[in-house]
């Protein structure tokens, strides 16, 4: 009886299912004109509860396979092992692949004698390089990737095991553009926080400017926090430059600071509050990323002179090489030699103001070019009167000698009436990937 009865389940399961493999278009549109005309289903149990049925135990025997089955398969199972380093100075072939972990004589020998895979791989330290190699560490596929000066793509070298031994080949390719968002708390300065959250050093050194009228960036707390978005520029998913800041907050002793970069259609753009105040200045806080300021606008003794003289500009401490930038729009009134400036570039700015870069190792403009505000103008030096490597900053209006201290005033204008839609847009974005920013670091704590 129980037979028979499973039988004709079996059998009316069989049917229904070959009816919906055979008309599925005309039982589909009949569901959807029931779920159409009935407003409201339910669904009823058409069964007993699923606790008052029998429990039945199924025992089935297995039989494992071989011993000599299961190490053949473990035999004939491969993987690929994936490593990534940088490049350095003092790299060989063989000191390179070893720290790939690679051992294979083969591609070591290989790298050695080319002339094509030494340029690429040795010709500059902080090159990434990856590697594929198998379970034996015998290289596979090794490669490289960077962006040539002046080039706005990027090089792709590829070294490869073939049949017949390595091939290498070098290409060239377009940088994908994208964004990423970090964040990171301060513990003992910006750039330390930066590094432990790996963002690039021009991207901690816009924060800095970004931010240089709200956040002293030099008497940060431990417990400050930040959050940014920036642009990126890939090859192959892998991040090879750094671009603008999009959008940036700072929360400093207890207080919130943000950013957000708004252009325009053919526009210049720039920094703006949320509220739509413009956060850019008329000039930088500083003509040198994150220097120290050694002597400032005041009387002191001069090192060389030896006499009481009042100092009229600010010197910055930093290594000879360190690039000086321009604190403002302009144009470059004086490139060259001055006595004790040594090789010094003056700039003229609006309404008869003019800023000084003294003591400069190399100088990089020419006298009636126009500048921007942070470009490069030279590198930092000990030319002229000076005890050793540092950059003279001086401000003047009229001629007449001002402290630099003075000049991080407000220069830009709030945002329009007309291009308010589109900036809220931008801004309300903006805020929601700080906050997912700063969840991380939320996240971290907790």
């Amino acid at each position: 009886m129980i037979n028979g009865i499973l039988a004709a389940e079996e059998l009316l399961a069989s049917r229904v299912a070959y009816t919906f493999r055979t008309y599925p278009k005309q039982i589909t549109a009949a569901i959807a004109a029931v779920l159409l005309s009935a407003g409201t289903l339910a669904v009823a149990s058409l069964g007993p509860d699923a606790s008052d049925l029998p429990v039945q135990q199924v025992l089935e025997a297995t039989a494992p396979l071989s011993f000599a089955e299961q190490s053949q398969s473990l035999e004939n199972f491969s993987f690929t092992l994936f490593r990534t380093d940088i490049t350095r100075s003092s790299d060989t072939a063989e000191a390179l692949l070893k720290r790939l972990g690679i051992s294979d004589p083969a591609a070591t020998a290989f790298v050695r004698g080319s002339s094509e895979a030494r340029n690429a791989l040795f010709a500059r330290a902080g090159r990434t390089i990856t590697a594929e190699a198998t379970q034996e560490n015998q290289l596979k596929k090794l490669s490289a990737r960077w962006i040539p000066d002046g080039d706005g793509g990027f090089k792709r070298f590829v070294i490869e095991r073939t049949p017949t031994g390595f091939a290498a080949i070098t290409e060239r390719d377009t940088l994908t553009p994208g964004s990423r968002l970090a964040s990171g708390s301060i513990r003992t300065s910006l750039f330390a926080a930066t590094d432990d959250a790996r963002i690039p050093d021009a991207v901690a050194s816009q924060l800095a400017d970004i931010f240089a009228g709200d956040v002293d960036v030099r008497s940060l707390r431990k417990g400050d926090r930040f959050a940014v978005v920036y642009e990126t520029f890939e090859a192959d998913g892998q991040a090879l430059r750094s671009g603008r800041v999009l959008s940036a907050e700072f929360e400093s002793g207890g207080k919130v600071h943000q950013a957000v970069w708004f252009q325009p259609q053919g526009q210049k753009g720039s920094y703006y509050r949320p509220n739509g105040d413009s956060l850019r200045k008329a000039y930088l806080s500083s003509p040198v990323e994150f220097s120290r300021v050694s002597s400032g606008f005041a009387m002191r003794m001069h090192p060389i002179l030896n006499s009481w003289r009042q100092h009229n500009g600010i010197d910055f401490a930093a290594p000879t090489g360190t690039a000086v930038r321009s604190v403002g729009d302009g144009t470059v009134d004086f490139a060259g030699t001055q006595n004790g400036y040594g090789n010094i570039v003056i700039i003229k700015h609006r309404n008869n103001q003019q800023t000084a870069y003294a003591h400069l190792s190399r100088v990089d403009v020419k006298a009636g070019e126009s500048i921007s505000q942070g470009q490069t103008i030279g590198a930092v030096g000990s030319t002229g009167w000076a005890t050793g490597p540092h950059l003279h900053f001086e401000f003047r209006v009229n001629g007449e000698y001002q402290d630099p201290a003075s000049i991080a005033q407000e220069g830009g204008a709030p945002i329009t009436a007309a291009l308010r839609p589109a900036f809220e847009r931008i801004a309300v974005g903006a805020r929601t990937e700080l906050a997912a920013a700063f969840s991380v670091i939320q996240a971290s704590a907790d």
